[in-house]
């Protein structure tokens, strides 16, 4: 299994920081250019037990599909997971502190390569870990200059919002 850690420091609350990326899933494609589109696959709530997919674009011009399963959900702290299908396999989670300044952004991940992107192997490893240090820098830049919606404004979008599967 390769390991994977990523930090980044965000001057937000730690509930507003997850709300954009724990509770606002759908929009992620607004600050991840590596997120083409996200899919939830069950019709509750977001919180443990929901899955979506994603579908991703990799390095190298790879497009591929990944499904996860939230496995902890401690809002607004820890929310953790696995992949569930397609070609990683293993596990990952976001941690998030607040500090004086913000809050401190942990991405961790476990995890293995499969079907053709195994062959990919070395090369992409590197690739993908520059990656979510971009993804992260840019979830930074999302959610500083007030881009991104407030716990509130998110809340009240997700009751208005039709569930679609």
């Amino acid at each position: 299994m390769t390991k994977l850690r990523e930090t980044v420091d965000i001057d937000a609350s730690a509930a507003r920081v997850w709300t954009v990326v724990q509770e606002d899933v759908p929009n992620v494609p607004k600050w991840s250019k590596e997120v083409a589109k996200v899919e939830q696959l069950d019709r509750k709530p977001p919180g443990k037990g929901t899955q979506y997919r994603y579908h991703l674009n990799l390095p190298g011009g790879l497009k591929e599909t990944v499904e996860v399963e939230q496995t902890s959900w401690v809002k607004p702290k820890r929310c953790a997971g696995k992949f569930i299908r397609g070609p990683l396999k293993g596990t990952w989670s976001y941690t998030y502190s607040e500090t004086k300044a913000g809050t401190h952004v942990v991405y961790e991940m476990d995890y293995e390569l499969g079907g053709m992107l195994r062959f990919a192997g070395g090369l992409l490893a590197g690739k993908y870990a520059e990656g979510v240090r971009g993804t992260l820098t840019a979830l930074k830049r999302y959610i500083e200059p007030g881009k991104a919606p407030t716990a509130k404004q998110d809340r009240d979008r997700v009751r208005r919002r039709p569930h679609t599967c």
